[in-house]
């Protein structure tokens, strides 16, 4: 995440930022510590925030990403969307469009596979690797394209998609109404 804040720029204007899927909070306190006027929301299920450390900054909200997330000009989520199968995905970015501002946008942090394995690449045998992983532990969980996120992006009522950076072997998605 560290890294992430070093290349991405995509923070410095932003109010109020919903962490969606936060878990205890360590993601969305890195981001308020470098950028103060931020209001971070942490949203996960109770039983995962009901121990999670206060944050300067950050408030902890119990909820379901499935069913209502609170409002802010920007959603960020950061390895969740690799965890569910398409159709849930689409809920939860649904449910995001219904929370943003008419200005705000989602911040994706995933890996972004190739559209074809190549064994000469590091980052292509990354993602590929994850894949696999994703696939064995989780019923639908999966790594994806860069079509299968701009798919998951319009069947949810997104109209921009870009990619902002990559890094390591992470990209930085951003979709905006």
């Amino acid at each position: 995440m560290n890294k992430v804040l070093e290349v991405y720029r995509g923070f410095e204007d932003v109010k109020t930022l919903v962490d969606v899927g936060g878990g205890n909070g360590t993601a969305i306190s890195l981001v308020i510590s470098k950028y103060r006027h931020i209001k971070g929301i942490n949203l996960d299920l109770a039983c995962v925030i009901d121990d999670a450390p206060l944050y300067p900054g950050v408030e902890h909200v119990s909820g379901d990403m499935f069913t209502e997330i609170p409002k802010g000009d920007v959603m960020f989520l950061k390895w969740i969307l690799h965890c569910w199968n398409d159709e849930d995905c689409v809920k939860i970015l649904k449910n995001c469009t219904r929370s943003l501002s008419e200005t705000g946008k989602v911040i994706i942090v995933d890996v972004l596979k190739p559209t074809q394995p190549n064994i000469k690449d590091l980052y292509s045998t990354n993602a590929f690797a994850k894949d696999m992983v994703m696939l064995t532990f989780l019923s639908g969980g999966r790594e994806r394209s860069l079509p299968e996120f701009q798919t998951l992006a319009f069947a949810s009522g997104f109209r921009r998609f870009q990619i902002a950076c990559c890094v390591d072997s992470y990209c930085i998605i951003e979709l905006r109404k």
